[in-house]
């Protein structure tokens, strides 16, 4: 193995692990990775102390537009375009900075982080496919996650759950509530 082929190797190992120490799912890994499918599953277990999580993603943009996921997405993913903006990371790195000062805000705000790292991920991957995307709140400015074509220019206003608070919005003693 020559030297650069083994430094490429650390990187992605080194990645592999941050994902899966923030709680990455294994298509998480497998797809922005290019470690095998077993390699990941030795590290997963050397990581956690156990496997992987099985079973389905999620795959419905519906959670992103919900009313407390969405503030949540929103934030995630305005820092995400922020960064991506400022600076010249690559993807993965991006999701995972991106995420870890989601969270850190979160956290300061009092509340848990409801967007998990494998959601992150999904959520860019629907953004990036035109499925989802950033539209600003008619009355505060700010960028929201919205279905792409719902809202803007020709369709309806929009208005964030913000600045229109649901009615029952807050009631829940669940993670990640604002109370």
């Amino acid at each position: 193995m020559t030297t650069r082929s083994l430094l490429d190797d650390n990187l992605h190992l080194t990645r592999a692990v941050e994902l899966i120490k923030l709680g990455a799912r294994m298509a998480v890994l497998e797809s922005e990775t290019p470690l095998s499918h077993e390699r990941l599953v030795r590290l997963y277990r050397e990581v956690t102390g156990q496997s992987p999580s099985k079973g389905q993603l999620p795959y419905s943009t519906d959670w992103f537009t919900a009313w407390q996921p969405n503030i949540h997405s929103s934030l995630f993913m305005n820092i995400y375009e922020n960064m991506n903006k400022a600076s010249a990371l690559e993807q993965v790195d991006l999701l995972i900075k991106a995420w870890q000062l989601y969270a850190e805000d979160a956290s300061a705000m009092g509340a848990e982080p409801i967007l998990t790292i494998t959601r992150a991920w999904r959520l860019v991957k629907f953004v990036d496919s035109d499925m989802l995307c950033l539209t600003s709140c008619t009355k505060c400015g700010g960028h929201f996650v919205t279905h792409t074509h719902e809202y803007g220019p020709g369709f309806k206003p929009f208005v964030c759950g913000l600045c229109e608070v649901p009615a029952r919005a807050g009631k829940s003693r669940r993670t990640g509530a604002i109370h």
